[in-house]
């Protein structure tokens, strides 16, 4: 497989070619954006805060020193042919009896049901090993959250393979193999915005402190990869994920989680690459990504769909997103849906999140808003208002061979998108094929699931559709498409242009 990024941590760096140019160079005069005086201050601010948090979590966010305690499932009855489960477990519970350690897979072939991990244990798989996920569900007792969330109210999924609860100072690390052979043939089900019965997630971790999940591969979930909810002192580093086996194949799920880095990743998922969300109704916070590859048939890099609780203080910088190339594994489709999309429709606040020296390639829309009223939350609990969705950035953002449908941010009326800047962004787009959906007709999203392909498959501008955001800049954007396009490049009324 082709990279553009080395997954060796001391030579990842992204060659991201911005081009130049100026957006109302190519606009008629009707499509115009307004001029501005200057760029908007906030914006400015708001890269200094990022800039410091990013370099707060660096200094003082690190993996938790792990007692040189070795247990191995070997010493702790492991049967030859046998299912590793009890013995892998025997293993956990006596290194966590001991104070902690590393419990270590390093001889070949595990094939395991559900592991419950302990405070202070590190699960490792050796390089050359590999912990085999066992295709029998009754291998998998189910795990149900004591603190129940959304989450739990709308998928109903019980199941995983590794699976903590309330820890401290627990992860995983090595060079090998998680394997969850989560084919449709292993773990057949239907593609769904609901309940998976029937397909484990490789990794669930609720309500943890202090957690570490390093070097790993990951290959083939049932359903979601690895979900992180409600955590504090979070680091995913070097790891690199192939989820492309199976419906509901996200990559990365970090739920509510506070303190978070996000480096050194390479994600290629049959749906949403890495997805924040706010099922856990905890607000997600101070979050920094960095140096990462995320490529997705669905979203690349997004929030959503579940947005009860809050994300800010999010930092982006140096990643390549899309969908994926015909060098990678892919079940679906080689476009993704979004590149970059941030949602709220179930009353969370999402504000305060800067992405800066992106590249977007084979996505149909490259960046997407969207601010909705779905107010999805627990049966019990009242429905909630529509939420907020403001001070977004995107600089230094380039990308092509992106689809027809353009980009696009949409709000429900009284409720506007608000303070987004678009700053040296060069995006290159293929012409329309199809029949172009009227800017009146575009739905609100009041009654649609938030992906940006449930409003059209070709938006009424090739370069950016705006509709009810209030205080939006654009400074040095280019638009660009392969070929004829009667489409214009933008429809921002009331936008803010700046050469």
């Amino acid at each position: 497989m082709v990279s553009t990024i080395s997954h060796n941590p001391q030579r990842r760096k992204l060659a991201l070619a911005l081009g130049g140019g100026v957006l109302g160079a190519m606009l008629p005069a009707a499509a115009m954006a307004a001029p501005c005086g200057k760029a908007p201050e906030w914006a400015d601010q708001l890269r200094r805060d990022l800039d410091k948090m990013a370099l707060q979590l660096t200094q003082t966010l690190r993996p938790w020193p792990v007692p040189e305690r070795v247990f191995e499932p070997e010493s702790y009855g492991l049967e030859k042919g046998a299912l590793a489960t009890p013995a892998i477990q025997r293993a956990v519970d006596a290194c966590a009896a001991a104070g902690g350690g590393t419990v270590r897979l390093a001889k070949g072939e595990y094939i395991s049901g559900t592991i419950d991990l302990r405070s202070g244990v590190m699960l490792e798989i050796a390089e050359g090993s590999r912990l085999v996920a066992s295709t029998n569900l009754d291998d998998y007792p189910e795990r149900k959250a004591n603190r129940l969330t959304v989450q739990d109210s709308n998928m109903g999924m019980n199941q995983s393979l590794i699976f903590a609860q309330g820890c401290e100072r627990v992860g995983l690390c090595g060079k090998g193999l998680i394997d969850g052979r989560g084919t449709k043939t292993n773990f057949p089900g239907e593609q769904t915005i609901g309940a998976t019965p029937g397909r484990p997630f490789l990794i669930r971790m609720l309500d943890c402190k202090n957690v570490v999940i390093r070097d790993l591969r990951m290959q083939d979930s049932p359903c979601w990869m690895q979900n992180y909810l409600n955590c504090e002192d979070l680091i995913v580093d070097g790891i690199h994920v192939e989820n492309q086996s199976n419906h509901n194949n996200d990559g990365l799920d970090i739920d509510g989680c506070r303190r978070v880095i996000v480096r050194n990743v390479f994600i290629n998922a049959e749906d949403d690459g890495l997805c924040f969300k706010g099922a856990s109704q905890r607000n997600g916070e101070n979050i920094l990504i960095e140096n990462c590859e995320f490529y997705s048939s669905c979203n690349a890099l997004k929030f959503g769909t579940d947005s009860q609780g809050d994300l800010r203080n999010v930092l982006v910088r140096n990643v390549v997103l899309g969908g994926p190339s015909e060098q990678m594994r892919s079940i679906k489709r080689r476009k993704a849906d979004g590149g970059i999309s941030w949602e709220t429709v179930d009353g969370g606040t999402v504000e305060r999140i800067l992405v800066h020296d992106a590249k977007i390639v084979r996505a149909e829309s490259p960046l997407f808003l969207i601010l909705s009223d779905r107010g999805r939350v627990r049966p019990e609990q009242k429905r909630p208002g529509p939420g907020t969705l403001r001070h977004i950035v995107y600089d230094r953002i380039s990308g092509e061979n992106n689809g027809m449908r353009g980009s696009f941010f949409t709000a429900i009326p009284g409720k506007p998108i608000e303070h987004i800047l678009l700053r040296d962004v060069n995006l290159a787009m293929m012409p329309a094929t199809e029949p172009v959906l009227e800017a009146a007709k575009v739905p609100d999203g009041r009654d649609l699931y938030p992906d940006p392909h449930m409003f059209a498959t070709v938006m009424p501008a090739y370069g950016l559709w705006a509709r009810n955001v209030r205080h939006l800049t654009l400074q040095r954007v280019r638009f660009t498409v392969a070929g004829k396009d009667a489409r214009p490049a933008l429809i921002a009324p009331g936008a803010c242009s700046l050469a």
